[in-house]
């Protein structure tokens, strides 16, 4: 079978696709025929060794996948072969079968697309536990959403407005913009592209303010960081809740304290990967609430891009630019 892989740190240039051994089954695992992958900023990173996790070489990255249950290892009982499933990866997805504990599947329904699929466990997961366990989002209050037009961004205006807060997008083009308010956003607006110096940081800062209201940003979704971060933080309601997510713009903020003082705010990381794995009937339960969602029509993935396996480098590439709205997929024959 065939697997990107990374086999020498670098960007997406250095993966190549190789024939490797196909996985058999084992106690508690799973054979997963792959049938589309969803390409995550954590994919961009970790081939750089940038990420939290550093897999021992080779590895394929991809850290969520759609397919189907090939055959399964003695003592699994959740699935099937036959069953269509999404799962949850961390790494190894980008390719045409993998091995996963039978525990990090779902069955998913007959009507639901496999590249919708492969894009809905981690940005919809990370966004539910963001904005529920982490950010207590309540309905009435105001979302400010930077970056609300890529994965994990318009996961959380969709799920801010299912939540019923007044959500606002904020993105560095309109086209985004007009993208996330088709998704649900009440407004939005567009900010510039960084660095900014301390004047270009202050006007920013005074275009949020301007945005959320005199009351400010109750709950603050902020998958950007970099020059964005503090200019944000500003325009947070008092008691409000400042959301870290991660940093598509390339460099993690640092933050003047004596705001959160002022502010009277709570600064929270969201790490939901760890998250998962400390509390597996809490995932569990939040993978259930988001699959209803999207049998109600309350939730669904834009996937604005699909890429063949052989390309995937590309589709690494094309998100790491930051002009992808939406979800980048891979598709496997």
């Amino acid at each position: 079978m065939k697997a990107l892989l990374s086999k020498a740190v670098g960007g997406p240039e250095t993966l190549v696709l190789e024939d490797i051994a196909a996985p058999e089954a084992k106690p508690g695992h799973a054979v997963i025929s792959v049938k589309a992958i969803g390409v995550n900023f954590p994919d961009v990173l970790i081939i750089e060794d940038k990420y939290q996790f550093k897999p021992e070489r080779p590895f394929a990255p991809g850290g969520e996948l759609s397919g189907v249950v090939k055959a399964v290892g003695e003592g699994v009982t959740n699935v099937k072969p036959g069953d269509r499933i999404l799962a949850n990866t961390g790494w190894g997805a980008m390719a045409e079968e993998v091995l996963l504990p039978a525990n990090r599947l779902w069955k998913i329904p007959d009507a639901m697309p496999h590249d919708v699929a492969a894009a809905f466990i981690l940005t919809y997961g990370t966004s539910w536990h963001a904005l529920t366990d982490r950010g207590h989002l309540k309905a009435g209050e105001t979302l400010l959403v930077l970056g609300a037009a890529g994965g994990v961004g318009l996961s959380a205006v969709e799920l801010g407005k299912a939540m019923g807060a007044r959500v606002i997008a904020a993105c560095s083009t309109q086209e985004k913009v007009d993208l996330a308010i088709a998704h649900g956003a009440d407004s939005g607006v567009v900010y510039g592209r960084g660095p900014f110096d301390k004047e270009g940081q202050k006007a920013l800062g005074q275009l949020f303010k301007d945005a959320c209201g005199p009351n400010g940003a109750d709950v603050i979704y902020d998958a950007v960081g970099g020059d964005y971060a503090e200019p944000a933080l500003r325009s947070i309601a008092w008691e409000g809740r400042y959301l870290v997510i991660g940093f598509a713009a390339g460099e993690i903020p640092r933050i003047p304290l004596n705001l959160a003082l002022l502010k009277g705010c709570d600064i929270v990381g969201v790490f939901w990967g760890s998250w998962t794995a400390k509390n597996p009937a809490a995932f569990a339960k939040s993978i259930e609430d988001l699959l209803d969602l999207y049998a109600q029509g309350k939730i669904k993935p834009h996937v604005s891009e699909r890429f063949p396996l052989e390309k995937g480098a590309d589709a690494i590439a094309h998100l790491g630019s930051r002009q992808a709205m939406g979800k980048v997929v891979i598709t496997v024959d």
